[in-house]
């Protein structure tokens, strides 16, 4: 029993930080098991059009689901899902560990404004997008289904003695141009549908439902305007010695038109809405239960 109480008191006297980072390993663990079927899907949609001849048959997310259960059977909804957990319990951990230390150092006092929003969402999410880049290469090749890597490790390995190591941070800047504006623009929805719900149901027993539905719609909005983004960070990631930024917006504008940079757009608002949502309000009822303020 002594032995059990001095573990208690260790956890409960980590430092905040370490705390914010546990709670948001644990939800994004949950998120990314949940919805990494979506992300597949996401990532066969994009790939897909690059083989796809402008003005053929359009290849919609119902057959591309079918045609993955069909060629590699249920399980392999979930192909990728070790370099995403690798990627995001790490990375949901730095993102909300970063998130709630610069928030404390500056907006202690007071919730952010909209603007101081869109900075601070952005800002956590630039720190683990650069972090965790090579993880998310490596992820994107493992859900493409043109690479026949057999662990996360081999994969790095690969890629390193192959390509060399700088092929890991390949997509940097369409990376950093989808996920901070995302983050950035998901807080400050997020928080302002937050801050303009009644007190009555801020306080009750069904907060969480009230706050995975603020997430949802901050979540919608925010895929939305990224999206062009991640189908050209696709595309980079994918083809890293025959690509770079601009050329993959080239390629991708002269084969397709503007509806090519919403290509896979459903599976992706669905699954970065559902995931962000559950993170968030798992993020926020963790923290409550040991005490702190998100």
């Amino acid at each position: 029993p002594i032995q059990r109480q001095d573990c208690k008191s260790k956890t409960h006297d980590a430092h905040p930080a370490i705390k914010a980072f546990m709670c948001g390993s644990f939800s994004g663990t949950c998120s990314t098991l949940l919805f990494q079927p979506l992300d597949l899907i996401k990532t066969r949609l994009q790939t897909l059009q690059s083989g796809v001849q402008p003005g053929s048959g359009r290849v919609g997310m119902m057959s591309v689901l079918l045609s993955v259960v069909r060629t590699e059977k249920l399980l392999g909804l979930w192909k990728g899902v070790s370099p995403s957990f690798a990627r995001t319990i790490p990375g949901v951990g730095i993102y909300f560990s970063t998130y709630y230390s610069v928030k404390q150092h500056f907006f202690q006092d007071g919730s952010p404004g909209a603007v101081e929003a869109v900075l601070l969402g952005g800002g956590a999410r630039m720190v683990a997008g650069v972090v965790m880049l090579p993880v998310t290469v490596i992820k994107t090749r493992f859900e493409c289904g043109r690479y026949s890597y057999g662990s996360v490790t081999g994969a790095l390995r690969s890629v390193c003695r192959t390509e060399g190591p700088a092929a890991l941070f390949s997509g940097l800047m369409a990376t950093l141009l989808r996920d901070v504006p995302f983050s950035g623009i998901y807080v400050m929805f997020y928080s302002q549908t937050k801050a303009s719900l009644p007190k009555e149901i801020s306080s009750s027993p069904s907060a969480p439902l009230a706050n995975f539905s603020c997430g949802i719609l901050a979540g919608v909005l925010a895929s939305l305007i990224t999206q062009p983004a991640d189908v050209v960070k696709t595309h980079v990631q994918v083809n890293p010695q025959s690509l770079r930024t601009a050329e993959a917006i080239r390629i991708i504008y002269t084969d397709h038109g503007l509806q090519g940079f919403f290509r896979g757009a459903v599976p992706r608002s669905l699954r970065r809405t559902m995931m962000a949502a559950m993170a968030w309000t798992v993020y926020e009822q963790m923290m409550a239960h040991i005490g702190l303020k998100s």
